[in-house]
């Protein structure tokens, strides 16, 4: 993870029934997504631990430093009920980044263990058909709105099939067998776990939903500010290349253990951004100079950077003499000034033309992000006295440079750049 959590309270979780829960059992029967992953980590160890890393767990005002940044100043304190947008409506964002306060219509966001939670096991799991963005009549439904949710869990398929195991074993609470005897909550009844009760928490196979880019799409298919400008709009990205492997082959593949990649990196996740680009760096040397091509070549269906509009992405070029030392560069301060080519990102722009701030835009400026499945070539000339090693590299970062002088007081790890690769050649 690329980001340290604001603690600004530490939620309880209560033993009740022997089971670790920050509510009572029949609330549990009531209100299904008020089950905290606290639950599910008692059988689900190593998916519990994989999810509590992710952004994911960590979406929240109370737990994302940037999101906070910008709740803080749409909303106001995430520690609050009542809270609303300064157009009196309800904080939209929290309808992605708090789904189970915003099914509450609640904004007291350390009120229940799993609303500060983010997007955690039941979110996913309780989300039975994916609607569509928008309402017949063409309002939008964004997050959690743009599904039809379920009381029961909705399992991928493989593993969720329990019909046939409960003829064959009657009322066993094990379930369909097997060589692990383990007791099974999702048959329907509760079950008793190395002595912590676990609420009946049943599920029926939904793979339609939970195996496709459907449970996605809610979040991440288009994201408008009061404005209408696009923020957010990787599903479009997506769909512009009629791509057929959906998200999750990318963001959730299956481990060489079976199990399914519940971390789901994305743009925080420094070996996922590393994965998705190829990078070289090719020339020749002509008289005094070396004319040298970086390429970037965009290996996923979405543009490089997505989501956020603030990502961006910069490509640096520096030739070395043989003792390690800098003899030259493609840009003396940050490519966004000096080097324009190199720095790809969204500009958003006001009425006036001029860039400004995702709330405020009223329109779209320039977008050099690359492209899906793009390859982009740079091209440089290197004076070539005293060189021997030319190294290109290329950063991530998820905040533009205006934003990062700006929000000077987040962590280090949030504001800086991330290598996510590199390619030499020698001279």
């Amino acid at each position: 993870m690329r980001h340290k959590k604001i603690r600004s309270s530490l939620l309880p979780l209560i033993l009740l029934g022997g089971g670790l829960f920050g509510f009572s059992q029949s609330q549990a029967a009531e209100a299904i997504h008020h089950t905290s992953a606290e639950t599910c980590q008692l059988c689900h160890k190593e998916i519990y631990k994989q999810w509590k890393g992710s952004m994911h767990a960590n979406s929240t005002p109370l737990t994302d430093p940037i999101h906070a940044k910008f709740y803080q100043s749409l909303a106001g304190s995430p520690t609050e009920e009542g809270v609303k947008m300064k157009n009196g409506s309800y904080p939209v964002c929290l309808n992605c980044h708090a789904p189970n306060a915003a099914r509450d219509g609640k904004t007291k966001i350390d009120a229940v263990a799993a609303y500060n939670e983010g997007v955690n096991c039941i979110t996913c799991h309780t989300v039975k058909t994916f609607n569509g963005i928008r309402t017949p009549d063409g309002k939008m439904r964004l997050g959690i709105k743009a599904y039809t949710l379920s009381d029961n869990l909705q399992g991928a398929g493989y593993q969720s099939n329990f019909e046939l195991g409960k003829l064959s074993k009657g009322g066993d609470m094990f379930g369909a067998g097997g060589d692990e005897q383990k007791p099974n909550p999702h048959l329907g009844e509760p079950v008793m776990l190395d002595g912590k009760e676990i609420p009946a928490l049943l599920m029926e196979s939904n793979p339609e939903n939970l195996r496709t880019s459907d449970n996605c799409m809610g979040c991440h298919e288009f994201r408008p500010n009061g404005n209408g400008v696009p923020l957010c709009n990787t599903a479009d990205e997506y769909a512009s290349v009629n791509e057929k492997v959906d998200c999750l082959s990318c963001h959730m593949p299956v481990s060489s253990d079976g199990i399914i990649d519940h971390s789901i990196g994305g743009g925080h996740d420094p070996k996922m951004l590393a994965k998705g680009v190829v990078l070289t760096v090719k020339g020749e040397k002509q008289g005094n100079n070396i004319n040298a091509v970086a390429t970037m070549r965009n290996m996923q269906p979405h543009k490089l950077p997505t989501g956020a509009p603030f990502r961006n992405i910069y490509l640096t070029v520096k030739a070395y003499d043989a003792s390690g030392n800098v003899v030259w560069s493609s840009s003396k301060t940050h490519p966004a000034m000096d080097d324009k080519q190199a720095y790809m990102t969204l500009t958003l722009l006001d009425d006036e033309g001029k860039p400004t701030s995702p709330p405020k835009a009223t329109k779209l400026g320039d977008d050099t992000r690359l492209l899906p499945f793009e390859s982009r070539s740079l091209n440089y000339t290197i004076p070539a006295k005293g060189v021997v090693l030319v190294r290109s590299e290329l950063h991530y970062s998820l905040l533009w440079p205006g934003l990062v002088k700006q929000f000077d007081d987040l962590p280090k790890d949030l504001t800086a750049p991330t290598l996510i690769a590199t390619a030499e050649m020698k001279i």
